[in-house]
C-alpha cells in the first residue's frame, strides 16, 4: 500500500462506499490516499483510507484503529459513521469477526445477517439526543424505523458475492451484540443459543443503527471465528482462537468484500435511502 496524507475537501463526495474493518482489507491496493476527517462528534478510530475497486470509490476506516487498540466499548461509532457520511458514502459494509450459537456454524462459517439483537449497556446510540453540536443546531426528536437493520440491497450483493467465490453463506439469521471486551459465559451464550438467534459479536451495534439514523445503507458480514462458550465444551473462547481463525480466512473475505462493493447497486432504491423522508432532523447531516 502507498499513502499519503492529504486533507478531505468539505463538499466533494470523495467515496460512494464505505468499508469499516481492519486494515488487511486495504494494505494491499496501490495508491491509497490517507486522510483524517473531523466530526462534531470528536475523532473517528483513525484515519480514513480512499481506494478504488472495481471503478467503486471506496473509503476503508479500521474499527479498532489500525494497530487494534480500542475495545468494542470505546469506539467512537457516530463519529465512524459521519465520518464516512461526510466523505460521500451512502453504502457501508461492516465486515466482523462473531462467534457461532449453533453446533452447525462452525469457524470458517460466512453469515450474511438479516437481524439484529442488542443487549450492549453503556454505548452512546443516536445523533438524536438533544445534545446541542458545536455549530449551536440542536438535533431533533427522530425515531427512525429499524425492523430491518440491514440492507437489503447489499445482503443479496454480499450473498452472490460469496456464492460467486464458492463461498456458501448463511443467508439470514440473527446477530446478537454484546457489551464486550470479554466473551459470553457458559449460561450466556446458551439463553443466546435459546433464543434461536445465529451468531454473538461485539461491535455490529450501535453501527447498524446509527447508519440508519444518517439514511445509509448497512450490511454486515459476519465470519465465524469460533463456538461460542456455551454451543462447545473445553475451556471457551480464546482471543487467539478468534485471532487465528480470522487470520487463515482474511483473504477470501477480502475477495467476498471486494467482489460485493462491485456488486452493490449504483442507485439507492432500498428502504434505507428513504429512511429520513419527511423527517426533519434538527442538524445538518454532511
Amino acid at each position: 500500500m502507498n499513502a499519503q496524507a492529504e486533507s478531505p475537501s468539505p463538499r466533494a463526495p470523495q467515496a460512494e462506499t464505505g468499508v469499516i474493518g481492519g486494515s488487511g482489507f486495504y494494505s494491499f491496493l496501490d495508491d491509497v490516499v490517507e486522510i483524517t476527517v473531523e466530526t462534531p462528534y470528536g475523532e473517528p478510530s483513525d484515519s480514513l483510507f480512499l481506494g478504488e475497486i472495481a471503478g467503486r470509490r471506496v473509503a476503508f476506516l479500521p474499527r479498532h484503529g489500525r494497530k487494534h487498540h480500542l475495545p468494542p466499548h470505546r469506539i467512537n461509532y457516530r463519529a465512524n459513521l459521519w465520518a464516512l457520511r461526510s466523505l460521500g458514502v451512502r453504502q457501508v459494509l461492516g465486515p466482523c469477526a462473531v462467534g457461532g450459537l449453533r453446533p452447525e456454524y462452525g469457524p470458517g462459517t460466512l453469515v450474511v445477517p438479516d437481524q439484529l439483537v442488542d443487549r450492549t449497556t453503556s454505548r452512546v446510540r443516536t445523533y438524536y439526543d438533544g445534545e446541542p453540536l458545536p455549530d449551536g443546531s440542536v438535533p431533533n426528536v427522530v425515531h427512525v424505523s429499524f425492523a430491518d437493520p440491514y440492507c437489503e440491497a447489499g445482503r443479496a450483493a454480499a450473498v452472490a458475492a460469496a456464492r460467486g467465490q464458492g463461498w456458501e453463506p448463511v443467508d439470514g439469521g440473527a446477530m446478537v451484540v454484546i457489551e464486550g471486551p470479554r466473551f459470553s459465559t457458559r449460561a450466556e451464550s446458551r439463553w443466546h443459543a435459546a433464543q434461536g438467534w445465529s451468531v454473538v459479536g461485539m461491535t455490529g451495534h450501535p453501527e447498524a443503527v446509527l447508519a440508519r439514523e444518517l439514511g445509509l445503507c448497512y450490511t454486515s458480514m459476519a465470519l465465524v471465528t469460533d463456538l461460542d462458550a456455551g454451543a462447545e465444551t473445553g475451556e471457551g473462547v480464546s482471543h487467539e482462537e478468534v485471532l487465528e481463525v480470522f487470520s487463515r480466512n482474511v483473504g477470501r473475505l477480502r475477495r467476498v468484500l471486494f467482489d460485493t462493493v462491485a456488486g452493490l447497486p449504483v442507485e439507492r432504491n432500498c428502504a434505507c435511502a428513504r429512511a429520513l423522508d419527511g423527517v426533519d432532523p434538527g442538524i445538518r447531516l454532511p
